[in-house]
């Protein structure tokens, strides 16, 4: 009689053996919207490469709401609800204690990505998350009224205040009763924080707390950051400024009034949008230096991919990551939904650069990103960014100059820190 193998001894004893630890994972990726052909494609990598299966969870689109979704699920620590999860670049410090150490299986990819991107995601020496897109703050301009008027674009706020005070009289005297040199976003939230950060850290003035959790905030260069931007506001920035969030500063300079404007990378598809009035005439350069020893200092945004400390497995979540984390990954989320890569390398791909040959430009602004304050904060950062934002409101409102401003604010983040930052 032939001699049977153990394994298949065991099948004629107790049927099919099932793929050894196979489960069901649950991905945060919203299915039912723009995102599906992506998620449908992370979905077919994934089981083919393992013996797992992959579900979607939709997510709120409001970030306040999916921020509020994640906490919920963690305070139930519910490890069946999400196993990897999408998570803002502020969010890391926030998170941190719900999410799970992968070190030790991504510590390997650093090279992969920009610099302060994945270092805004290593919270006490410990990697907690790996980006899956960036984001950050950039400069757009009109580059027909600065040949027209024979200006460059600048490189420090100094040029560009001289340059847009120039265009904005010539233009106005010519007839464009409504044109301004220059638009932010001035209101009171989370935006201005962005803003007022890329103003304070242009002029060397740090950001507000450093890595390693000290309020840096009350210098006098991060004064004259404040009082520099306190200027435009009524001269070549409208008074309106003050209640500009991203979309209303892009709705100005779009319809052709206005010759700068410092918003996020998405706004430039729609700037050259067949209806667009400024199609064609737009450029973009990084965040002016504050003079000529400052800094191209854009403020960093973006989402990472994180592993749910509760997820039942963390072994086949971390698998998951890595494949969001591959250059090919990225890539097609690139080519379908216009989302900036994090990988350097993709910025190098003949068909990324085909699509969208101003991507290139927008390198050099990723590589110098400044996280904000948020992983030293950890769950204090949403009180510190209003305190962010609130300052920098009082100094363009008038209410308070830079000096009264940054001594305020030192005193009010070392309260909200106490002892140290929890």
């Amino acid at each position: 009689m032939k001699k049977l193998l153990p394994t298949t001894l065991a099948v004629l004893l107790f049927g099919a053996i099932p793929a050894a630890h196979a489960a069901t994972l649950k991905m945060a990726c919203n299915v039912s919207g723009a995102m599906k052909p992506f998620c449908e494609h992370v979905k077919q990598r994934f089981e083919a490469e393992t013996t797992h299966k992959l579900e979607f969870v939709e997510m709120p689109a409001a970030t306040d709401e999916k921020l509020a979704l994640y906490q919920q699920i963690f305070a139930a620590k519910d490890g069946d609800a999400v196993d990897v999860l999408s998570i803002d670049v502020i969010w890391t410090g926030l998170l941190d204690k719900h999410l799970l150490d992968i070190t030790d299986k991504v510590k390997d990819l650093e090279p992969a990505f920009f610099p302060n991107n994945w270092k805004n995601n290593i919270v006490n020496g410990r990697i907690k998350a790996v980006p899956g897109q960036v984001d950050a703050g950039m400069m757009y301009y009109r580059k027909d009224l600065l040949a027209k008027h024979k200006e460059q674009p600048p490189k420090t706020w100094e040029d560009l205040t001289r340059i847009a005070t120039k265009i904005q009289k010539a233009e106005r005297d010519a007839g464009q009763k409504n044109f301004w040199g220059f638009v932010f976003q001035g209101k009171a939230y989370e935006g201005l924080s962005c803003d007022v950060l890329e103003w304070v850290a242009s002029y060397n003035g740090g950001t507000f707390v450093d890595a390693a959790g000290n309020v840096t905030i009350n210098n006098p260069k991060a004064a004259k950051a404040l009082n520099t931007a306190a200027s435009w506001v009524g001269s070549i920035a409208p008074k309106g400024v003050m209640g500009y969030q991203e979309e209303e500063s892009r709705a100005v300079f779009q319809n052709g009034d206005a010759l700068f404007m410092r918003n996020w990378p998405y706004a430039y598809l729609l700037t050259q949008a067949d209806n667009s009035p400024v199609k064609g005439k737009v450029g973009v350069i990084p965040i002016p230096k504050g003079g000529d020893d400052g800094l191209h200092a854009a403020t960093l945004g973006g989402w990472q991919w994180g592993v749910s400390a509760y997820s039942k497995t963390p072994d086949a979540a971390v698998k998951l990551v890595r494949i969001l984390s591959e250059a090919d990954t990225q890539k097609r989320a690139f080519m379908l939904l216009g989302i900036p890569p994090a990988r350097i390398d993709t910025y190098q791909d003949a068909e990324v650069q085909a699509k969208a040959p101003y991507l290139t430009e927008f390198k050099d602004v990723f590589a110098n990103a400044v996280p904000r304050p948020s992983t030293p904060t950890r769950a204090q950062f949403p009180k510190v960014s209003k305190a962010m934002f609130n300052a920098g409101y009082d100094v363009l409102s008038g209410r308070a100059t830079g000096e009264q401003a940054v001594a305020d604010l030192e005193d009010k983040l070392k309260r909200i820190k106490g002892r140290e930052w929890k």
